[in-house]
């Protein structure tokens, strides 16, 4: 079948917006790129040859960093799984229950709450870190993993509790009233109704708790003192240490292998991600 000047026309502007969107990938892909070839050139070449084909071919970055100075780098690995595991479960809990009261739930105030919740994205964490501080040394839990999972229990990150708000409003309030009909309470319906449909919403809050969580390095400086509880992100850091020589190439191996957990999670869920996010707004 011939095509119509008009399909030639949408079909090179296709190709033309499929090219400029590859050289952009390409751009900002190559300081992944250049990290993750770099990790495998012994320490002299990596800065002397900086291009992406090295001259020589080495594991000894990586088997190297994974001994690490101290300690292995699998106990950071260890640290890093622990605390993310533990805030993804807080944050799919108390963020779920608190946006299913502000989305399906009537009671006094409600509007006032949700304002006053939306007006902490706009505070940033650094401002609330001494009194947080404060309060954690006061009940003698510094230096341990709770000053970073115990606020995801008690709904602290807003941004997941307005993404799952947006979604749970872009379902129908009739499904609500059908299964209060069947004899489902409050609980039941947000079991059996509300989560299997929030699932992308709830595969994006997923992702992002583990990608900040992962990153995370401020908080974790803050609180995590002893070294056999430093996480991936302190631990990259001893690689430059001030009072040591650098070790370029173990810190570009470890960070090349720091990003694996990050690009399954975006592998699989990459749908789920993009539906969930692109969702949330449909529905004020």
């Amino acid at each position: 079948m011939e095509l119509r000047p008009s399909g030639k026309k949408n079909r090179k502007m296709l190709i033309f917006r499929s090219l400029i969107i590859l050289c952009i990938s390409l751009i900002v892909i190559e300081p992944l790129v250049w990290m993750i070839v770099s990790s495998f050139k012994p320490e002299p070449d990596i800065f002397r040859y900086i291009g992406l084909i090295p001259k020589r071919v080495t594991l000894e970055n990586y088997i190297e960093g994974w001994k690490g100075k101290d300690l292995g780098f699998a106990v950071f690995f260890s640290n890093s799984l622990i605390i993310v595991a533990f805030a993804i479960i807080g944050n799919l809990i108390s963020c779920t229950l608190t946006a299913y009261a502000f989305a399906r739930m009537n009671f006094r105030f409600r509007s006032l709450f949700f304002a006053l919740m939306m007006g902490t994205i706009m505070l940033p964490p650094h401002a609330v870190i001494i009194p947080q501080y404060i309060f954690f040394f006061k009940i003698g839990i510094n230096n341990t993993f709770l000053p970073i999972i115990l606020p995801k229990f008690f709904a602290t990150d807003s941004f997941f509790i307005f993404l799952i708000v947006q979604f749970m409003r872009g379902i129908p309030t009739e499904l609500d009233q059908a299964a209060r009909v069947d004899g489902c309470n409050a609980w039941d319906i947000l079991w059996r109704i509300i989560l299997p449909l929030c699932k992308p919403a709830l595969i994006t809050t997923t992702i992002f708790t583990f990608l900040w969580t992962w990153n995370d390095f401020f908080a974790q400086l803050v609180y995590l003192t002893d070294s056999k509880l430093q996480t991936v992100a302190l631990a990259l850091k001893k690689f430059v240490d001030a009072d040591a020589l650098p070790a370029y190439g173990q810190m570009l191996a470890m960070s090349s292998l720091s990003i694996i957990p990050i690009l399954i999670l975006f592998a699989f869920f990459q749908r789920l991600l993009i539906e969930g996010i692109s969702t949330t707004g449909l529905k004020a």
